[in-house]
């Protein structure tokens, strides 16, 4: 397994430099190559932006550090304005070469800081082991730290709110990828009561290529951290109008428990019913379906992750009896738009869960003598909703008449629109369905 050390320099201005430092750090990189949990790891050195100079016009690496930068070598220095710039750059670096075990050799002083930085900037898919950068004495190479235990200044909640800001502020400033930022929206809910939509994966700043670039969902499982999954949310909200403050996602647990807003919350919920204005509601998909429910009659919506065991156990029933309890809704008055999720030409079960949605439905099934049939989840979600007196004409999926307005596309076939599970393995992106009540 690839393993890499990162030095932090960064409190390492130009004019601090001098020899002891020199040769602390030749001294480090020796001991690096002789240690046998790192088996010629890669280095990565980070430094301030001042050990920077412009010579003919063009920018270099300052003398005292220019000697370590061996890309060849597998030793490279990277300078940047910032703490978070430098370690963000390391990070795709990192991940470019599936990289996820890394020591970090830093001034005892750095460490508290560097720890904040890192729970902002990775998940739990990364192992970090820090270790003191030691200084060498004079003439008697005997070892102590940059700066004494007694002398280290405390690590504040200033200093956190500090490093959060740092983050964020640069997270912004980050351009878009792979294109403009998309927004999928339905004909049959009237834009004048709600503001909703389906998102894909285009305009977001998530770099990791199955990710890329859109991702709104970030898990210890995976590579997208909270902080740049909440800044694709933020530029979401700034497109499509909606408070972030006021945004909330269903917790999936691939079942059919609803959250009524306002009543007591459930550990976990696959649909969400409001009839409170500002509030966005939302449901994530990758393969799965995110449905979108709404009553412009009593004002009141819904939103749904509906799974392929989700959709067994009726979760979009669940949530259209929830607004019929809880706001006195019409069934016949509730519109029902499931949004980009896997089609029948792709996925697949073993037969013995077939069977169920065989009984929804034989057309549900496709080779069903098959040990893994061919399985439509959107044709039982149909089924279920028709059944449950949900009109016909008052559900969007991909039967529509005409294809200009499907937004039921099949996702494992749309790489260049959408994340897939079944197409992208373990580490996938997610898009959502999300809808409002305007004010």
């Amino acid at each position: 397994m690839a393993k890499a050390v990162l030095i932090d320099l960064f409190s390492l201005g130009g004019s601090s430099w001098n020899n002891q430092i020199q040769e602390s750090i030749i001294r480090t990189l020796e001991t690096l190559g002789e240690e046998d949990t790192f088996q010629a790891p890669l280095v990565y050195l980070m430094c301030c932006q001042t050990l920077r100079s412009e010579r003919n016009g063009q920018e270099v690496l300052h003398k005292a550090i220019q000697g370590f930068h061996c890309p060849e070598k597998g030793s490279e220095v990277v300078c940047a304005e910032s703490t978070v710039a430098s370690l963000y750059t390391i990070k795709q670096k990192l991940d470019a070469k599936h990289i996820s075990t890394v020591k970090i050799i830093l001034p005892s002083q750095r460490k508290p800081l560097m720890r904040e930085y890192i729970d902002q900037l990775f998940t739990n898919v990364y192992q970090f082991e820090f270790k003191d950068l030691q200084m060498n004495c004079e003439e008697n190479h005997l070892k102590k730290s940059t700066v004494p235990q007694n002398e280290l200044v405390p690590f504040t909640d200033q200093d956190v709110e500090r490093i959060r800001s740092e983050i964020k502020i640069f997270l912004e400033s980050l351009p878009g990828l792979k294109g403009n930022l998309i927004i999928l929206k339905s004909v049959l809910i009237p834009d004048h009561v709600f503001l909703h939509g389906f998102t894909t994966r285009t305009g977001g700043i998530s770099y990791i290529p199955t990710l890329s670039s859109f991702n709104l969902f970030s898990s210890a499982k995976r590579r997208d951290p909270p902080a740049v999954v909440k800044e694709n949310l933020r530029r979401l909200a700034t497109a499509a109008g909606f408070n972030q403050d006021t945004y909330y996602r269903v917790k999936v647990n691939h079942a059919s428990d609803v959250w009524v807003m306002g009543k007591a919350k459930p550990d976990n919920y696959d649909g969400i019913v409001t009839n409170q204005k500002g509030v966005t509601i939302a449901a994530p998909g990758a393969d799965c379906i995110p449905v979108l429910f709404a009553d412009p009659v009593k004002k009141a919506c819904g939103a749904a992750h509906s799974g392929w065991q989700g959709t067994l156990l009726g979760v979009s029933m669940a949530v259209v009896n929830a607004m019929i309890t809880e706001y006195g809704c019409n069934v016949k008055d509730i519109l029902v738009v499931l949004g980009p999720s896997v089609g029948p030409c792709c996925f697949k079960l073993p037969q013995e869960s077939a069977k169920e949605f065989h009984r929804i439905d034989p057309k549900c099934v496709r080779l069903y003598e098959s040990s893994n049939p061919y399985v439509d989840i959107r044709r039982a979600t149909r089924v279920l909703l028709e059944a449950g007196g949900v009109l016909p004409q008052n559900i969007q999926d991909d039967s529509v008449t005409d294809q200009n307005q499907n937004l039921t596309l099949c996702t494992s076939c749309c790489p260049d629109q959408f994340y897939s599970h079944v197409r992208d393995g373990e580490n996938f992106g997610t898009q959502i369905g999300f809808i409002s009540i305007k004010d």
